[in-house]
């Protein structure tokens, strides 16, 4: 099987769901890449601010990043080889690099809904929230709620 390697920008959390308004299409992204790891394929992923060293170590990343800064992120590799810079990637092209064949859709499939909250860090499940994910969790505290990115 393919292993495929996320270089992400700096940001809170990578599901797309944190804080007041979701970021759909990272969160389709994050969606996508559970899909592939489901079908067998090794995901790793990097954020820029939380694991700077598999920057520095990547030589193409790092190259890429002295060439087109913060630009070039995301950048996603596939079995050691750049597939994309800048901008990610659909379920398509992640599925045809990794070599695997797309289930045909059907009239059945779920749509994809919005979703708020945090995820409880002692369960995983998520927690409603008018506040967003990584709002104070009162209005006189400083700091995130429990659970969040």
């Amino acid at each position: 099987m393919s292993t495929i390697r996320v270089f992400d920008p700096p940001m809170c959390c990578s599901t797309g769901i944190c804080g007041p308004a979701i970021d759909a299409p990272l969160a389709r992204f994050a969606a996508d890449l559970g899909w592939l790891k489901r079908q067998g394929v090794s995901v790793e992923r990097f954020n820029l601010s939380q694991q700077p060293a598999a920057f520095v170590e990547d030589a193409a990343v790092r190259a890429a990043l002295e060439s087109r800064g913060e630009a070039s992120l995301p950048l996603v590799k596939v079995d050691g080889d750049i597939k994309s810079s800048g901008s990610y990637p659909s379920r398509d092209a992640l599925a045809a690099w990794a070599g695997i064949a797309l289930p045909p859709s059907s009239p059945e499939e779920p749509k994809a809904t919005s979703v708020s909250g945090c995820a409880s860090a002692e369960t995983g499940l998520r927690v409603p929230s008018s506040r967003g994910c990584c709002s104070p969790a009162s209005a006189d505290a400083g700091q995130k709620k429990p659970g969040c990115c």
